[in-house]
Protein backbone atom coordinates (compact mmCIF):
# COMPACT_ATOMS: atom_id res chain seq x y z
CA UNK A 1 0.00 0.00 0.00
CA UNK A 2 1.36 3.37 -1.01
CA UNK A 3 0.40 6.48 0.95
CA UNK A 4 0.46 10.04 -0.34
CA UNK A 5 -0.17 13.07 1.83
CA UNK A 6 -1.11 16.26 0.03
CA UNK A 7 0.49 19.53 1.16
CA UNK A 8 -2.88 20.83 2.40
CA UNK A 9 -3.29 17.76 4.62
CA UNK A 10 0.19 18.12 6.12
CA UNK A 11 -0.25 21.87 6.63
CA UNK A 12 -3.54 21.30 8.42
CA UNK A 13 -2.02 18.55 10.56
CA UNK A 14 0.67 20.97 11.67
CA UNK A 15 -1.94 23.64 12.39
CA UNK A 16 -4.08 21.22 14.42
CA UNK A 17 -1.20 19.43 16.16
CA UNK A 18 -3.25 18.99 19.35
CA UNK A 19 -5.16 16.14 17.68
CA UNK A 20 -2.16 14.56 15.96
CA UNK A 21 -2.51 11.26 17.86
CA UNK A 22 -6.21 11.00 16.98
CA UNK A 23 -5.41 11.71 13.34
CA UNK A 24 -2.67 9.06 13.32
CA UNK A 25 -5.09 6.51 14.77
CA UNK A 26 -7.69 7.28 12.07
CA UNK A 27 -5.06 7.20 9.31
CA UNK A 28 -3.97 3.76 10.53
CA UNK A 29 -7.58 2.58 10.52
CA UNK A 30 -8.11 3.93 7.00
CA UNK A 31 -4.99 2.10 5.81
CA UNK A 32 -6.33 -1.15 7.26
CA UNK A 33 -9.67 -0.83 5.47
CA UNK A 34 -10.08 2.28 3.32
CA UNK A 35 -13.52 1.40 1.97
CA UNK A 36 -15.38 0.66 5.21
CA UNK A 37 -13.72 3.38 7.29
CA UNK A 38 -14.88 6.22 5.11
CA UNK A 39 -18.12 7.51 3.73
CA UNK A 40 -18.19 7.92 -0.06
CA UNK A 41 -18.83 11.50 -1.07
CA UNK A 42 -21.10 12.71 -3.87
CA UNK A 43 -21.56 15.53 -6.34
CA UNK A 44 -18.47 17.74 -6.68
CA UNK A 45 -16.53 15.41 -4.31
CA UNK A 46 -17.44 12.21 -6.15
CA UNK A 47 -14.64 9.66 -5.78
CA UNK A 48 -13.48 10.95 -2.41
CA UNK A 49 -14.18 9.56 1.07
CA UNK A 50 -14.57 11.31 4.40
CA UNK A 51 -13.76 9.88 7.80
CA UNK A 52 -14.44 11.65 11.11
CA UNK A 53 -11.49 12.18 13.44
CA UNK A 54 -13.58 13.68 16.20
CA UNK A 55 -16.82 15.58 16.40
CA UNK A 56 -17.04 17.94 13.41
CA UNK A 57 -13.43 17.26 12.27
CA UNK A 58 -12.76 15.06 9.23
CA UNK A 59 -10.18 13.53 6.93
CA UNK A 60 -10.87 13.57 3.19
CA UNK A 61 -9.04 10.93 1.20
CA UNK A 62 -9.02 9.07 -2.08
CA UNK A 63 -8.49 5.34 -2.60
CA UNK A 64 -7.22 4.87 -6.16
CA UNK A 65 -8.45 1.28 -6.60
CA UNK A 66 -12.09 2.14 -5.90
CA UNK A 67 -11.84 5.43 -7.76
CA UNK A 68 -10.83 3.59 -10.93
CA UNK A 69 -13.30 0.71 -10.51
CA UNK A 70 -16.19 3.18 -10.21
CA UNK A 71 -14.79 5.28 -13.10
CA UNK A 72 -14.58 8.25 -10.74
CA UNK A 73 -11.08 8.92 -12.09
CA UNK A 74 -12.81 10.60 -15.03
CA UNK A 75 -14.31 13.12 -12.58
CA UNK A 76 -11.45 13.40 -10.08
CA UNK A 77 -8.71 13.76 -12.72
CA UNK A 78 -5.62 13.41 -10.53
CA UNK A 79 -2.58 14.73 -12.32
CA UNK A 80 -0.53 11.68 -11.32
CA UNK A 81 -3.28 9.10 -11.91
CA UNK A 82 -1.50 7.18 -14.67
CA UNK A 83 1.66 6.81 -12.54
CA UNK A 84 -0.14 5.89 -9.32
CA UNK A 85 -0.64 2.29 -8.23
CA UNK A 86 -4.18 1.03 -7.55
CA UNK A 87 -3.26 0.32 -3.93
CA UNK A 88 -2.62 3.99 -3.15
CA UNK A 89 -4.43 6.10 -0.60
CA UNK A 90 -4.16 9.85 -1.03
CA UNK A 91 -4.87 11.89 2.08
CA UNK A 92 -6.20 15.13 0.66
CA UNK A 93 -7.43 17.31 3.50
CA UNK A 94 -7.88 17.45 7.25
CA UNK A 95 -10.05 19.98 8.98
CA UNK A 96 -13.33 21.11 10.45
CA UNK A 97 -16.32 19.63 8.62
CA UNK A 98 -17.53 22.82 6.93
CA UNK A 99 -14.03 23.97 5.93
CA UNK A 100 -13.07 20.57 4.50
CA UNK A 101 -16.16 20.28 2.30
CA UNK A 102 -15.45 23.71 0.91
CA UNK A 103 -12.42 22.32 -0.98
Amino acid sequence: MELKFEKAFLKSLKKHSSIKKQVQKKVDMIIENPVTMGEPLKNNLQGFYSCPVKRNFIIIYLYCDVCRKKNDDVVVKCLDCSETDNQTIKFILLGPHDDAYGL
